[in-house]
């Protein structure tokens, strides 16, 4: 296990900026992801790490040891690739234990360290097949087992689960997090789903042009979002956001969405600036009280039916446990849980804490 440093890192590709001005420390045995958009700059800065891309300014160290100038090999990390990379002919066995070959390893050991790997990702019955004859599950598992058996101080791992169907890929967040909580060692995964991020991370660095937007834990980033565009990339569906204003009515606060007003939480003080109101679905009330509203799209989940309703302020999307029986053009009406009610400043888009 290890820690990871990045101070100050930037990549860029002649004019363009992949990577900007990041800050960050991975404690050892943390698992922490990258996560964002296409084209956010993620897989880059796992790049940079690895050494399969040299930076362009800052320094990247590991441990007490500053490795801009070692090589992919020299910095002792594994890293798994989103195709895997499998050698096509050779077997799962040779591949796994492809590395200990190329360090002149005994085969006894080569042997022994192979099925121990093999054992860990129930792979010993595939042993002497080809890659061909894999599923792709089963191709990943090999991927990993290959990393697993160099013992890195770091694993990388760069999407590796964007080619398998929805159902293998949280089969393989399970195997991952099992994996992780039986190695400990320290890992930095790369994903633009969030819910993968969610799940598997003890720390999550949301990325937005190239920049670590936030920095924090599952709970922290879903619950506490530094800005809109955390809010909305964690979460689905999506947080609903409405332009309104505070207002105070008989003493008490409202936040006013055209007509209709409704109430907020105590505040210690009144804000000096324009707000939004943000609300998760789960935060959105159907029920005998509340504004007027119409349903419009009801979509069933299994456990949950998220029913998306309009009404003056626009449309708001709220999560009802078990099967809705409510329709299309139903009328309902709609209020706010007040401690779920996120506010950001209308011109820097950041979260604003009121309480």
């Amino acid at each position: 296990m290890a820690t990871l440093k990045l101070v100050n890192v930037s990549k860029r590709f002649g004019e363009v900026t992949a990577c900007s001005n990041i800050d960050l420390t991975v404690n050892e045995g943390e698992f922490i992801t990258l996560l964002g958009p296409s084209g956010c700059g993620k897989t880059t800065l796992l790049n940079v790490v690895a050494g399969l891309e040299e930076l362009t300014e800052g320094e990247i160290w590991i441990e007490d040891q500053m490795v801009n100038d070692l090589s992919p090999f020299e910095r002792n990390l594994a890293m798994v690739f989103q195709n895997y990379a499998l050698y096509p002919h050779m077997t799962v066995a040779e591949n796994i234990g492809f590395s200990m070959r190329l360090r002149k390893r005994p085969k006894s050991e080569i042997a022994e360290r192979v099925g121990q790997v093999a054992k860990t990702l129930e792979l010993e019955e595939l042993l002497e097949r080809l890659p061909r004859e894999l599923s792709g599950g089963q191709q990943q598992r090999v991927a990993i087992g290959r990393a697993v058996i160099r013992e890195p101080i770091i694993f990388l791992f760069d999407e590796p689960f964007s080619n398998l169907d929805a159902a293998l890929r949280v089969r393989m967040r399970v195997e991952i997090k099992e994996l992780h909580q039986r190695l400990g060692t320290t890992s930095v995964f790369v994903t633009h789903d969030q819910e993968e991020a969610l799940s598997l991370s003890d720390r999550i660095a949301v990325m937005r042009f190239g920049q670590i937007e936030q920095f924090g834990t599952p709970e922290q980033v879903y619950s506490l979002p530094a800005s809109k565009y955390v809010a909305r990339f964690i979460g689905s569906p999506q947080l609903d956001i409405f332009k309104g204003a505070i207002e105070s009515v008989d003493g008490r606060l409202n936040y006013r969405i055209g007509t209709e007003r409704f109430p907020m939480p105590d505040l210690t003080q009144l804000p000096d600036k324009p707000l939004d109101l943000g609300v998760r679905p789960e935060h959105i009330l159907l029920g005998s009280e509340g504004t007027p509203a119409v349903v419009h799209l009801v979509q069933p989940i299994g456990p949950f039916t998220y029913v998306t309703v309009t009404w003056e302020g626009g449309n708001a999307t709220a999560r009802v446990s078990g099967v809705s029986h409510l329709r299309p053009g139903d009328k309902v009406n709609v209020s706010f849980d007040t401690s779920g009610m996120l506010f950001f400043d209308r011109q820097s888009d950041l979260r604003v804490d009121l309480i």
